[in-house]
């Protein structure tokens, strides 16, 4: 990231982030199964207005675990997007079930409703939508879609740490939800990732999933005895050190979304003049929490060329996402093509992210701006 002139992102970090992790250190033992590690469930539950909640090693772990809890294998039909990064659909073939994929609406950039009920069959078990960019999908409303229907909602809600819809916290509403605190997301570990849920049958299985089926009453690495092993289960256990350190983080998470989204007014007011660009603003209802700063240009052409104009003046923006079903994996896969959906290919070429993170400075965000303003000036 050294190389560019503003990087996509930069973590946010300060002394209390260095105590925490050294304290760790310093006590030279419990850097596998320490005491932060339930403290840092505890404040994500608390946090998040939810029962039970049980972090792991990565937010694709919690993906795999929260389907593995819910019981869904072979046969079983699970809808995502395919406007997403690939956990969110690879998720469901490490647990031999089938992704099948729908479409997104325009606003939001989440699972549209309606293309969920056209897609849902005998088979499907679950509904998988994603929450893009720091905004829920509409939860709500995919939820109303299959109330009278025995069919799950597992959120993926990686991107949306302290957003909200309604009142209520992205990862509240639905049966079971995963977040991920990997290197650009609002509250980071470097790696990690949680699974919450209200139901205290499937906290249990989680919990066995986690770590090698195993009863842990105790700490494993103090107790002289040999556990209870009850199932098959993995080893996705979160270190202590980074829990320690999401403890810290998760401590001052209000002051690093409020920096995010009030850089991203900034960006709103600056770049609202283009009839060509639609800037990130959440509809009525929805808080925006700004884990990326994603503009939409009117059409492909515009979207590349400012694109490659930015990286030569050394500003990194990237596309997030390209379709999932159009990699090349899943077309050989599952026979996918282009036109099976029409408004996420449509998004996916318009979408461009820039850079926005909490310590963003005034003369970044000004040469942000002012090269787009150059880009316009010059190029259109």
């Amino acid at each position: 990231m050294s190389d560019w002139k503003i990087p996509l992102y930069r973590i946010y970090t300060d002394e209390e982030d260095e105590k925490i992790v050294n304290k760790i250190i310093k006590r030279g033992n419990t850097w596998a199964i320490g005491e932060e590690i339930e403290k840092f469930e505890t404040k994500l539950s608390e946090f998040l207005g939810v029962k039970y909640c049980v972090v792991v090693n990565s937010g694709t772990s919690g993906l795999h675990a929260a389907l593995l809890a819910h019981e869904i294998g072979s046969g079983d039909e699970v809808i995502v997007p395919s406007f997403s990064f690939i956990s969110t659909a690879n998720s469901v073939l490490f647990v031999q079930g089938t992704p099948v994929f729908a479409d997104i609406e325009e606003e939001n950039y989440g699972l549209d409703p309606k293309s969920i009920s056209e897609k849902i069959t005998n088979n499907t078990k679950a509904i998988m939508p994603m929450d893009y960019s720091g905004q829920s999908c509409r939860i709500f409303d995919i939820k109303k879609s299959i109330e009278d229907k025995k069919i799950l909602l597992i959120e993926d809600a990686a991107e949306a740490l302290g957003s909200s819809v309604k009142g209520k916290k992205s990862g509240s509403i639905a049966d079971s939800a995963v977040f991920s605190f990997t290197g650009n997301k609002v509250l980071t570990t470097g790696e990690g990732g949680a699974i919450v849920t209200h139901s205290e049958k499937i906290f249990e299985k989680l919990k066995l999933i986690r770590s090698h089926g195993r009863v842990d009453k105790t700490n494993y690495f103090e107790n002289p005895l040999d556990p209870n092993y009850v199932g098959i289960g993995y080893n996705w256990r979160m270190p202590t050190i980074i829990a320690a350190l999401g403890i810290s983080q998760l401590g001052k998470f209000d002051k690093i979304i409020k920096l995010r989204q009030e850089h991203a007014n900034y960006f709103n007011k600056r770049l609202e003049k283009y009839s060509e660009i639609k800037t990130p603003i959440p509809p009525e209802g929805y808080d925006h929490i700004y884990q990326m700063y994603s503009i939409r240009l009117s059409n492909k052409q515009i979207r590349d060329s400012l694109k490659d104009f930015l990286l030569k003046k050394r500003i990194f923006c990237k596309i997030y996402f390209n379709p999932i079903h159009l990699t090349e994996f899943y077309k050989s896969r599952i026979g996918s093509k282009e036109g099976d959906l029409p408004i996420t290919e449509k998004i996916s070429e318009q979408l461009l992210t820039l850079p926005l993170f909490p310590g963003m400075t005034m003369e970044e965000k000004s040469f942000l701006c002012d090269s787009i303003d150059e880009f316009f000036d010059t190029k259109i």
